[in-house]
């Protein structure tokens, strides 16, 4: 039972450190804020779009969670709600990005 565990704490964080490498390549490149949205100036960059908000999701979810509020707090319902989404996202892309990986490899 730990095995498998601990297999799905490795494979959300395979997933985290991609969405949050993703994320700030993105923003270095692109020179502009990475969001969660689908709209574009063609249909080309609304799939680009779509895409970035996929594989960097669960990064930009957890930056969300973490933003105050008017009265400068942090609303604990807001971050955990956020953390809980992000996670179960990031195992998601995780175990994409490890099944590629094993698929490719033949490994």
């Amino acid at each position: 039972m730990l095995r498998e565990l601990v297999l799905a704490g490795f494979i959300m964080a395979v997933g985290l450190c991609v969405a949050g490498m993703g994320t700030h390549l993105f923003q270095w490149l692109s020179r502009e804020q990475a969001m969660l949205r689908y709209d574009g100036k063609t249909i080309w960059h609304s799939f680009g779009n779509l895409a970035i908000s996929f594989v960097c999701g669960p990064y930009i979810l957890l930056q969300m969670g973490w933003q105050q509020e008017r009265d400068g707090t942090l609303s604990i319902s807001s971050a955990l709600i956020s953390a809980f989404v992000a996670f179960g996202w990031a195992f998601i892309t995780g175990l994409l990005l490890i099944g590629t990986w094993f698929a490719l490899t033949g490994a």
